[in-house]
C-alpha cells in the first residue's frame, strides 16, 4: 500500500495537521484502525490532563489534575477530589505534614516548576 502524507483537522483546535505517510504505516503495522483524531499539541495535553499510568505489573491507574490549595499550581492525585477537602501539590503536602508535626507555619516551598504526578494528597 502507498502511504502519502495527508491534512487532517483536529477535533479539539480545529487547526489542521499532517497525517505523515511514516505515521500512517505506524498505524498500520500496530493495527489501528482510525485516525488521529487530535493534532500533536492536543494529543499531548489530552494525555498530560488524564495521566493514566501503568505500573510494573500491567495495571493501570488513572491521576486527575487539580489545583494545590497552598500555592495554587497544578498537581495530579491518585483520587477525584471533591472539593470537601484541600489537596497539595507534593511540595506543599511534604510542608503541611511538617507544619502539623512541628505545630508552626506552613514553610514556603513555591518552586519555579509544576509538579510531577504525586499519589500523594492531604485529606
Amino acid at each position: 500500500m502507498d502511504f502519502r502524507d495527508r491534512m487532517l483537522t483536529c477535533v479539539n483546535c480545529g487547526k489542521e495537521f499532517v497525517f505523515s505517510a511514516r505515521d500512517q504505516r505506524y498505524y498500520k503495522e500496530m493495527g489501528f484502525e482510525n485516525e488521529p483524531k487530535r493534532c500533536r499539541e492536543c494529543r499531548a495535553l489530552f494525555k498530560r490532563e488524564r495521566q493514566i499510568v501503568k505500573d510494573c505489573n500491567g495495571n493501570t491507574k488513572e491521576f486527575f489534575k487539580t489545583v494545590c490549595a497552598a500555592c495554587g499550581r497544578p498537581a495530579y492525585v491518585s483520587f477525584k477530589p471533591t472539593g470537601s477537602k484541600p489537596v497539595y501539590c507534593r511540595d506543599c503536602l511534604v510542608a503541611e505534614k511538617i507544619k502539623q508535626e512541628q505545630g508552626g507555619e506552613m514553610p514556603d516551598v513555591t518552586p519555579d516548576a509544576p509538579s510531577a504526578p504525586s499519589t500523594e494528597a492531604a485529606g
